[in-house]
């Protein structure tokens, strides 16, 4: 089986899993259950599909899937946005998903970078394909007590870094979805075998990793709220909003933003002199 119908089905799977009857506003079938959800069948009949059809999509042997039926899956799978999207890129033609032309190496669009220099009094840092760090100001490192330097991954950082864990109050929350936006990432680029390869490294390195991963779950520029442990500045608290800019969809701009008069609102500031003042000290050793 190809893998990329692999993982259709896998996805497919799961999601047939979490929806019971009575939530697809169905009487179940009659007989013994051996799901927590929907049988292939239940599924099939809401989708307006024939069962054998149904099966062979699930069991990856449907090679080719219409926009009629992945449009007729997510509606009988209650699926969101972003799930759908997901499930887009899964069903695309094998043909056309094998191929992919040379990546050029990842240089920052100079529009964000303008942008960042507009918001240089929050934290912000810009992200390419497999969360690999493009760009950042100071205050982002002095938040988050990292480097984080241009060429760096992010997504190493945040699983396979102990300190993130310290640092992130909620970091069980940001992370889980750091790992459903690999997924979708990795559905839309299936052979982009170094992210492939990104991602097998921290199913191996993060037990947490391997089981979100498996759950299957699917994010796109989710807004999280990060609550972070800075040693000097005390508690820190950020709304997370994610920025992708007109010219290069596989960039995006990380902001963290904050309340006005918020306590971390008045500490930034000075985050920001102690960041400026440590940056020339550095310059002039």
């Amino acid at each position: 089986m190809p893998a990329d119908r692999a993982a259709l089905g896998a996805f497919l799977r799961s999601r047939r899993d979490r929806l019971t009857p009575a939530q697809a506003g169905i009487d179940a079938f009659p007989g013994p259950r051996r799901v927590p959800g929907l049988r292939k069948e239940e599924l099939a009949v809401l989708a307006g599909l024939s069962p054998d059809h149904y099966s062979r999509l699930e069991q990856g042997r449907q090679h080719t899937v219409t926009d009629e039926v992945v449009q007729a899956l997510s509606r009988a799978l209650q699926l969101d946005e972003i799930e759908r999207a997901h499930l887009r890129d899964l069903a695309a033609p094998t043909s056309r998903r094998r191929w992919a032309p040379p990546e050029a190496a990842q240089r920052p669009d100079p529009g964000m970078l303008r942008l960042m220099g507009v918001l240089d009094h929050v934290p912000v840092l810009l992200l390419g394909r497999r969360m690999q760090v493009l760009a950042r100001n100071g205050l982002v490192s002095a938040v988050l007590g990292t480097a984080l330097e241009p060429g760096s991954s992010f997504a190493r950082w945040l699983f396979l870094d102990p300190d993130a864990r310290v640092r992130i109050v909620n970091w069980a929350d940001f992370a889980a979805a750091a790992v459903g936006a690999l997924r979708y990432e990795v559905g839309r680029h299936p052979d982009d075998r170094r992210l492939v390869e990104l991602v097998r490294e921290l199913r191996r390195g993060d037990p947490d990793v391997a089981r979100w991963w498996d759950d299957q779950l699917v994010t796109f520029r989710t807004s999280v709220t990060k609550h972070l442990a800075h040693p000097t500045a005390g508690p820190l608290s950020f709304g997370i909003e994610s920025v992708v800019g007109p010219h290069d969809p596989e960039q995006r701009l990380v902001v963290y933003t904050v309340e006005p008069d918020s306590p971390t609102a008045r500490v930034l500031p000075m985050l920001a002199s102690w960041t400026m003042a440590h940056s020339v000290d550095a310059t002039t050793t």
